[in-house]
């Protein structure tokens, strides 16, 4: 009796778009991990200041902002972030801000 090895089925849809679109195309590859570090950025902003129990407009006021800028942090598609308002946003939740440059091989192996 010949058995033949089972193939793994796919079912994460992430890992299908993946296979399909981004692992041959480097130019998809590099604006989906841009796009990835926005997303991972805007939720950490909201995560904390969740966390904090603050509303948006709350944080801003903390911050000396408005609250449709602090909305704008929290957005994945707002690519304006800068080091200076981070760090107002991070000091008004009692964090600071670190920046690792790292290999973006290495970076995708840890998501």
């Amino acid at each position: 009796m010949n058995k033949q090895p089972k193939t793994r089925k796919i079912t994460d849809g992430v890992e299908l778009l993946d296979r399909k679109y981004v692992r041959k195309d480097e130019k998809m590859k590099k604006m989906v991990e841009e796009e990835f570090e926005k997303l991972q950025i805007g939720q950490q902003i909201y995560d904390l200041r969740k966390e904090a129990n603050l509303t948006q407009e709350e944080l801003a006021d903390i911050v000396g902002t408005t609250g449709s800028v602090i909305s704008r942090l929290e957005s994945a598609e707002y690519d304006g972030h800068s080091v200076k308002m981070l760090q107002r946003v991070a000091s008004a939740l009692g964090k600071k801000v670190t920046i690792n440059i790292v290999d973006r091989d290495d970076q995708l192996q840890s998501i």
